[in-house]
């Protein structure tokens, strides 16, 4: 009897303890999840340093900063110019496939008809399959019918996988919102814009925002096709990049370059900051348990 009072006792687990040793298993993972971000910050890192450097060869830092490299990037590769076409194509790409991927995607959601499956994998092969396949054709069509090289076709052509984005998004979006609200909203008299503007839009603006921010950075990003067809005056950041990295032979100072991604990346940060005021990750997964409750 005093041995088993003298016996500690033990605790039965209980479904949502976690032991204090983790496994082998975790802690692998978090060490490639440690040097993943410590390889991350030294290119950033060193980036970043690169483009106010001088002189910087044999030692661990340069031995003159300056921010000439800035000042001469924005100058000879037209940056402001850059800057302001690279945000009127992020900016209509993202209205004209909302206005056109939203209903698309409705109708999608709504309707049954034949070889609606067919017009789904046709939606998904513009995601899928890589942007030069199909990039190359497009091209030819933009220089056939004389849009090359201007800002027309660089929208064009980011709209063939941004609008099937924004479809593909939005459609198992809209099926998660129980179609009884619209029924209910038709038997009381309201037409079927306004069940679409007035009622199902509200509770569709969460997965709007979120497709419209995926698009925005997407677009932003997309060098293949977009590089297909611009030039001179239609050049975005991305591709203005690329081509000071090969403008005569690759002579150009290391530090240009560098100073170049730092403002492409300044870019990308900005927008999601902003994107990232509108759209809350958490507001979405609540909208969508919300509306599968309803």
């Amino acid at each position: 009897m005093a041995a088993e009072t003298a016996a500690p006792r033990r605790r039965s687990r209980l479904p949502g303890d976690r032991p204090l040793v983790a496994s082998p298993s975790t802690w692998f993972v978090w060490a490639g999840v440690a040097a993943f971000f410590v390889f991350l910050a030294g290119i950033v890192v060193s980036v970043l340093v690169d483009s106010f450097g001088r002189g910087w060869f044999t030692t661990w830092l340069p031995e003159e900063f300056t921010t000439e490299w800035y000042a001469s990037a924005w100058s000879e590769f037209g940056l402001a110019e850059v800057m302001w076409v690279t945000l009127v194509v992020a900016a209509v790409v993202v209205v004209v496939s909302v206005v056109v991927g939203v209903p698309a995607a409705y109708l999608l959601a709504r309707r049954t008809f034949p070889g609606k499956r067919l017009v789904m994998l046709l939606f998904l092969l513009p995601i899928m399959m890589p942007p030069i396949t199909y990039g190359i054709p497009l091209a030819t069509v933009m220089y056939n019918m004389g849009l090359g090289r201007t800002l027309t076709a660089v929208i064009l052509v980011n709209l063939v996988p941004a609008v099937p984005f924004v479809i593909m998004t939005m459609t198992p979006f809209i099926e998660q919102v129980n179609p009884d609200i619209e029924r209910a909203a038709r038997m009381s008299g309201a037409r079927t814009t306004a069940v679409f503007t007035r009622i199902l839009a509200p509770l569709l603006v969460p997965g709007i925002l979120a497709s419209s921010v995926l698009v925005l950075v997407r677009t932003v990003g997309l060098f293949e096709l977009t590089f297909l067809v611009s030039g001179p005056g239609s050049d975005t950041l991305v591709v203005a990049i690329y081509r000071a990295m090969t403008a005569s032979g690759g002579g150009e100072a290391r530090q240009l370059i560098s100073s170049m991604g730092v403002l492409y990346t300044l870019t990308m940060v900005v927008i999601l900051v902003i994107a990232l005021r509108f759209v809350n990750p958490t507001q979405l997964v609540a909208q969508v348990k919300e509306t599968r409750e309803d």
